[in-house]
């Protein structure tokens, strides 16, 4: 039996661990990483949790209006009871009296109402205010997001795509070193040609080393990204060359800007009838606020503790009351806060109207840049295939002897330098494309 129940524990233990294990493996598209972002990345829930707070504020604010139910209970017990002097037979002489019992109890129901309050009503449209800014900030958020995931993501792929170029380097250097060495050792060549080649094979591999431990920290950061953590197994199933190919769209240099639907326009305008509020708010104190209470309560006496027992008497009363609170003269106080709450109005406008120009801008620099990366990616790959055919070419030179080891040397670093700028170039299409949609304010599908 003991057996049984050890091989069970084995089993459900194993099993847990082959569970966790399999919940640190993802396998993700480009889009599927950023629809998983928008819902798990760390900004995107600090941005839901803001806006449940909202709420709650609104909701907040919304009950000082409502009725309020207070209930007191106060017991008071003299330690020393105070003593009046009173001359009841107008003698001269003043005779000690106690009026109160030693111990009190008093239990009070008072219902409260506003029933007008200028600044009430200003808060309960700052409320809504403060709901709609971080219900827009949010969706700042899943903008924000979906860049920084594809420049993640991008990453990601470019590393890879640069150690898959570095490994086919180092097996072509590898070859013409093993080839150059033999050549040499049969007399046929000089050593600085074997030297030259284990130069560059050397250089090769330093950057391949190199880019494998950046290729580490390129998945750490799409799993930040993502909201993982940074140990999360990340299998990526979108390719560097079907991404350039699904950004390269010259249409969407065509799109119309649209800047009243663009968020960070709606959030400055948002920031403006914030300020504008405030104002009003400033403006509302100048008004009188009126408020009205009904209460009851009952009062027990006794000289030791017996409002437990059943035969306490309990004397009770009740109370009907209207407050108005008419504000006079504050020494000019309000009306320097007013002022102070129009100016910040006048700024916000200013705000509204630079925001206004740097979208504009914004989205022409990110129009020009997008059009400029697909011009670049087309070059760097005519680029990259010249170079290749020249280094060719400079390969068979070399070995028929036609050429020196400098003339390879030269073609090798300029292939290199066309790989490195082909990848780049990839990236930076992808990424300038997400800028663009960003700039433009284009949802997230």
């Amino acid at each position: 039996m003991k057996k049984y129940i050890s091989s069970v524990f084995i089993f459900f233990f194993i099993g847990g661990i082959i569970a966790q294990e399999q919940e640190k493996e993802m396998s993700l598209s480009m889009q599927e990483a950023i629809d998983y972002a928008i819902k798990n990345s760390y900004e995107n829930k600090v941005s839901l949790n803001n806006i449940e707070a909202a709420k709650k504020k609104k909701w907040e604010t919304t009950t000082i209006g409502l009725p309020q139910v207070n209930g007191v209970v106060d017991y008071q017990n003299w330690l020393k009871q105070q003593v009046q002097l009173v001359d009841f037979n107008n003698d001269g002489v003043d005779e000690e009296l106690i009026f109160t019992k030693k111990q009190t109890t008093k239990a009070s129901v008072t219902l409260s109402q506003l029933i007008f309050d200028g600044s009430y009503l200003v808060g309960l449209q700052s409320a809504k205010t403060y709901l709609k800014i971080s219900e827009q900030a949010k969706e700042k958020t899943e903008l924000s997001t979906r860049e920084a995931v594809v420049n993640a993501y991008g990453n990601v792929l470019v590393t890879e795509k640069s150690i898959e170029i570095l490994e086919r380097n180092k097996a072509v250097l590898e070859k013409n070193l093993d080839e150059t060495q033999k050549t040499y050792d049969n007399g046929l060549t000089e050593l600085e040609n074997v030297e030259q080649l284990q130069i560059t094979l050397g250089n090769v591999e330093s950057n391949l080393r190199n880019a494998e431990r950046l290729r580490e920290i390129a998945y750490q950061m799409l799993n930040v990204s993502l909201g993982n953590s940074i140990d999360t197994k990340l299998t990526l199933t979108s390719t560097l060359d079907n991404l350039v190919v699904d950004n390269t769209d010259l249409s969407l240099l065509a799109t119309q800007f649209d800047i009243d639907n663009h968020i960070d326009f709606r959030i400055a305008q948002n920031d403006r009838e914030s300020k504008r509020l405030l104002m009003k708010l400033e403006q509302s104190k100048y008004l009188p606020t009126l408020s009205a209470f009904v209460n009851y309560g009952v009062t027990a006496f006794s000289d030791s503790f017996t409002f437990l027992d059943s035969n306490q008497r309990w004397l009770g009363s009740s109370l009907l009351g209207v407050s108005l609170n008419v504000p006079i003269f504050s020494s000019f106080g309000r009306n320097a806060k007013v002022k102070q709450a129009k100016i910040e109005l006048e700024n916000a406008d200013i705000r509204l109207e630079e925001a206004k120009q740097k979208l504009n801008l914004q989205v022409e620099t990110a129009k020009s840049e997008y059009q400029l990366g697909i011009e670049n990616y087309e070059t760097a790959k005519k680029n990259l295939a010249l170079a290749e055919r020249i280094e060719k070419k400079q390969q068979v030179k070399f070995f028929e002897g036609i050429s020196s080891s400098f003339d390879l040397l030269q073609a090798q670093n300029q292939l290199y330098t066309q790989q490195n700028n082909y990848v780049q170039s990839m990236l930076n299409v992808i990424a300038k494309k997400a800028q663009l949609e960003n700039a433009l304010n284009i949802p997230l599908k």
